[in-house]
């Protein structure tokens, strides 16, 4: 475990942007930035070009939607990014040969060679490409992105809200761009259409892109971002999530092999802080991880992480099977032979295989949770397990919750500081007794909501931390800049 360094309290926070960062965060202005497709400088125009384009879109959309399905059935590989890249060229060109002599049979009018290869690549760069999201997507400040048909709203890193202008030209655009992403991303298919009107797939950035259509007026998408892959605990410390006592506190947990729960609101950088807690874990552990959509991403980092196999849920096909849910790839990690099992979010009946996996000598394993508050993960987690197939009563969830989970760290928004985070709780679980899971707060939350020291480890957690060099004088005191 690496025990940070006690900070001198007169000295002002570590410049960067606090995520590991060395300049601060840039702001985008709505100009500037990568060009939409349409924007591009030298774009052929005219009835000739118009119809190419939407010759070439429909044919490579639904060339590629076959292939897709072709290699699902097979069981081959998805194509990497550029075997994607150079097939769907190749099929542009094909198209654009049979579409210009097509033309030239009835007597209409062509394109030149070179206005044929922009037509190409404009579309291959559509289709492919991110549209009128990659502005937005290259702001580094934008966290949210929520889009109603035309209406685009974004909401950046300090807090603020601002309406930005459209990024397509129709709903029908829109369902096309989104369904186009849907199509590349992961490793499957993810369709997008009235018979699956809701669709949730990540981009290359590990952006979360949630979209809905047919039950709502107009299409809507919700871009979840995660704007720092390399997160630390000193980072935190530097941007103001934690304390020093905190830190050190927090790097113990990990290393005792504590299983931890990471609690609060939406966006309130649960997966942030768990991605600092993994960032602890030496790189010798095998981990595995289970999530909804990928965003964790640490199987893509060798050198810290090098033995991880990332599982995500997949959804039904298009006669409603094959889906494999959270539930069952729990259970699976469990074979897996894991050190850790990192479940990115808690959401349903995965619960009882989660904490099943904590409780039978998987310790150090992670999960995030919402909850207002830390006291009410207990009770959000039994409302999980009674939907499981076990149907667990309350007693029965909270003596498993007592043998299972260690340790609750809730964050919060200060009060007063719009758009930040901090650690309010820490929440030792002790035991159960009924209906009521006995806890010890370590840090409870102070008048602006950070947490502040407020009681003693039990006698046990405490020698495991000490064991792992943790200096119990930090949890006298609190070290907020």
């Amino acid at each position: 475990m690496t025990i940070p360094s006690r900070p001198d309290p007169h000295r002002p926070a570590a410049p960067g942007n606090g995520a590991g960062w060395s300049g601060p965060l840039t702001a985008w202005s709505g100009g500037g930035g990568p060009a939409a497709p349409t924007d591009l400088p030298g774009r052929a125009s005219g009835s000739a070009a118009d119809a190419l384009r939407d010759r070439l879109r429909d044919g490579l959309r639904a060339t590629l939607a076959r292939r897709l399905r072709a290699d699902e059935d097979t069981g081959s590989p998805p194509l990497t990014a550029g075997a994607r890249e150079a097939f769907a060229l190749s099929v542009l060109v094909d198209l654009t040969e049979a579409h210009t002599s097509a033309e030239l049979a009835r007597g209409a009018a062509v394109l030149t060679p070179e206005d044929e290869q922009r037509v190409i690549h404009e579309v291959l760069a559509e289709v492919l490409g991110l549209g009128g999201l990659e502005p937005l997507l290259a702001d580094p400040s934008i966290e949210n992105i929520n889009i109603n048909g035309d209406r685009v709203f974004v909401r950046r890193a300090d807090g603020s809200r601002q309406r930005l202008p459209a990024i397509t030209d129709s709903d029908t655009q829109l369902v096309e761009l989104i369904r186009d992403l849907a199509a590349h991303a992961g490793v499957e298919e993810r369709r997008w259409d009235r018979g699956a009107p809701m669709v949730n797939f990540h981009l290359a950035d590990k952006s979360r892109v949630f979209a809905v259509m047919a039950v709502t007026a107009r299409p809507s998408v919700s871009i979840r971002r995660h704007r720092f892959r390399h997160v630390t605990l000193s980072a935190l410390r530097a941007n103001g999530t934690i304390d020093y006592g905190l830190e050190a506190l927090l790097a113990a947990l990990v290393a005792a092999r504590k299983n931890i729960v990471v609690a609060g609101g939406t966006t309130i950088g649960k997966t942030t802080m768990l991605l600092a807690l993994a960032d602890q874990i030496p790189p010798h552990e095998r981990l595995v991880t289970v999530e909804d959509v990928y965003e964790l991403g640490l199987d893509a980092d060798e050198r810290a992480h090098p033995d991880v196999v990332a599982m995500q849920v997949r959804e039904p096909n298009t006669e409603g099977e094959g889906a494999i849910s959270a539930s069952d790839l729990v259970r699976a990690a469990l074979r897996m032979s894991p050190d850790r099992v990192i479940v990115g979010e808690v959401r349903g009946p995965e619960v009882i295989p989660m904490l099943n996996a904590m409780s039978q000598g998987n310790d150090g394993s992670m999960t995030t949770l919402h909850s207002s508050t830390s006291r009410g993960v207990f009770g959000r987690l039994a409302s999980y397990a009674v939907q499981g197939p076990e149907r667990l009563p309350v007693e029965a969830t909270n003596l498993l919750i007592a043998s299972a989970i260690h340790v609750v760290v809730h964050l919060a928004e200060p009060r007063g500081e719009r758009g930040r985070r901090v650690v309010s709780s820490v929440r030792e679980v002790v035991d159960a007794d009924g209906t009521q899971v006995i806890t010890n707060e370590l840090y409870r939350p102070g008048p602006d909501r950070r947490a502040l020291p407020a009681a003693p480890p039990t006698g046990e957690l405490l020698d495991d931390l000490v064991d792992v060099g943790f200096d119990p004088d930090v949890l006298s005191r609190g070290w907020w800049g």
